[in-house]
């Protein structure tokens, strides 16, 4: 097995450095959690990040893609890394009785007032980023290179780093040798890290359809083409695309999230709206896949007789994601680094998610750069067992009820992604 260059006395000293900042960090996590901030709005969140970066003197620069904000560490002639973290929550209203709950409300998705709370665990990562940042100032005498601290905007579902990117990211800054990134996963325990050895994570398309018809009257369906049957029809036929025209060898999953139409029972509409996601890690099959999804759609309305200009549409909605796909280098690299900081058992080998995340953009730089992202156990052992034993899984991300354990989750992930940069800056 190949060897990490990091010694024993820079690791020790790496996690001295973590422990005796570890209050702070809580404090800090504390804010961000009580003070979330939905996909856009991040301008406390961006400006408490800069503010952090400045006591420690380093140089940020602001509204970068909305809100984005970039540290930048120059220690001398080396390589050049990235580390990245989200900031945005999401629109649901917290019931984990932490004293430190979010009581927040924000303009949600539909631009109407909703709750907000960190469900996907992004006040930990912009925490452990900032853990990072103090950790790699307080021991620069141990490397040399560029330090790039990313913190991202509208990771959910809003294009944040594609924004970045359009934003002349990579050009403001220089490219990185290779990125990093994490994500807390609340099925691990505390004190382990879950490592894909190649997919992380699926492809998305947020596709709309509008399904058009012939209204009128509820009671004479006969003089009309009811596009909520056509809708229904076309919801459960686009259900065999994956079973029957996509290889099964292939990943792939279609979900009609959200129907909206009509308006009275007594009144057949002109118009229903279908909002889809699609997911894979093939891009090809994702071509197929939308492909299939508009040759079933048009073919069941012109089965109803539907002419050829009210044909259902299917329109892109949001920014489309690529599949997150690990370095198989770097991957066995920090693998390996892992294993020697945290114990062989404590490194989990993952499967790929049909879940997205939008880190994988941030690669796409001239040429494009290795990439990692890894998972981050978040519920300790103890509460994890509990459920368990009870046949229950623990509250899981995107749920009203899902919480970290702040102190070991918040440990771990400073101590992994700084030895992970140290080892990439003192590597080839």
């Amino acid at each position: 097995m190949e060897q990490p260059v990091l010694p024993s006395g820079t690791i020790q000293r790496l996690k001295k450095q973590v422990r005796e900042h570890l209050r702070d960090s809580r404090a800090l996590y504390r804010h961000f959690h009580a003070n979330a901030e939905l996909s856009g709005q991040e301008e406390k969140t961006a400006a408490r990040v800069a503010q952090e970066l400045g006591l420690l003197s380093i140089p940020a620069t602001t509204g970068i893609g909305g809100h984005g904000v970039v540290g930048l560490v120059k220690n001398g002639a080396g390589p050049t890394v990235m580390l990245r973290a989200d900031m945005d929550a999401l629109p649901i209203k917290e019931e984990t009785g932490l004293e430190y709950a979010c009581t927040a409300t924000g303009l949600g998705f539909n631009g109407e007032e909703a709750p907000i709370m960190h469900a996907c665990g992004h006040d930990v990562h912009t925490t452990v980023l900032m853990g990072v940042a103090r950790a790699m100032t307080g021991l620069k005498d141990l490397w040399r290179g560029t330090l790039i601290l990313l913190a991202q905007p509208a990771e959910e579902g809003l294009g944040g780093a594609r924004a970045m990117i359009e934003d002349g990211l990579w050009q403001r800054f220089p490219r990185p040798d290779a990125g990093l990134g994490l994500h807390v996963d609340p099925e691990l325990a505390t004190g382990t890290v879950g490592l894909a050895s190649d997919y992380v994570s699926a492809g998305a398309e947020s596709l709309d359809m509008i399904v058009s018809g012939m209204g009128g009257h509820g009671a004479y369906p006969h003089k009309t083409k009811d596009p909520v049957v056509l809708a229904a029809q076309i919801v459960l036929a686009l259900q065999t695309i994956v079973s029957r025209s996509i290889d099964p060898r292939e990943p792939a999953v279609i979900t009609v999230g959200s129907i909206h139409g009509g308006t009275k029972r007594n009144i057949i509409g002109e118009k229903v709206v279908l909002n889809l996601t699609v997911r894979t890690f093939n891009p090809q099959v994702m071509k197929q896949a939308v492909q299939d999804i508009r040759r079933t759609a048009e073919g069941l309305a012109r089965a109803m007789g539907l002419p050829e200009d009210r044909l259902p549409q299917v329109v892109r909605a949001e920014t489309s994601l690529p599949p997150v796909r690990n370095d198989g280098e770097l991957g066995r690299r920090i693998g390996n680094l892992f294993q020697e900081l945290l114990g062989r058992k404590e490194v989990i080998t993952t499967a790929p998610q049909t879940g997205s995340e939008d880190f994988g953009i941030l690669g796409w730089a001239d040429p494009p750069f290795p990439m990692l992202f890894y998972n981050l156990g978040s519920t300790n052992r103890a509460r994890l067992d509990q459920a368990r034993e009870k046949g229950e899984d623990v509250p899981l991300l995107h749920t009203s009820r899902f919480y970290p354990d702040p102190d070991e989750t918040l440990e771990t992930g400073i101590t992994t992604l700084s030895a992970a940069a140290l080892e990439l800056f003192n590597g080839d």
